[in-house]
């Protein structure tokens, strides 16, 4: 793989890591409403902010498709690709990404909690 090729990919990941920190902020928000009203008991606007919720991750899974090969190439490329300038940045952008998840997935923790006090 060309040195321009690897620029290229490391482009096109940052972009796509970009795009998802945006839905994953949406995502974030969404389960934070969802909680909340679980936890106030109000089931029909859980329902309407999970069509919201739906939408939002299809988006997510989509793009998250087209990376995965991105990835892998990088990946196997490592060496070469952390000597090109951005590469650092797009590591600490999936970080990001990858903490926004695990915070999404704590809130969710929470609204299951609330859904089970309530029955």
């Amino acid at each position: 793989m060309t040195r321009d090729e690897l620029i290229e990919l490391i482009e096109q990941y940052r972009a796509g890591i970009e795009a998802e920190l945006q839905l994953l902020a949406q995502l974030a928000q969404v389960a934070d409403r969802q909680r909340d009203v679980t936890a106030a008991g109000d089931f029909s606007a859980f329902n309407l902010a999970s069509d919201t919720r739906e939408r939002l991750t299809r988006t997510l899974v989509a793009i998250e498709d087209g990376l995965r090969s991105v990835r892998a190439t990088l990946s196997a490329n490592k060496a070469e690709a952390e000597r090109i300038d951005g590469f650092t940045a797009v590591i600490a952008l999936h970080k990001r990404a990858a903490d926004l998840v695990a915070s999404i997935l704590a809130t969710d923790n929470a609204s299951l909690q609330a859904l089970a006090t309530a029955e």
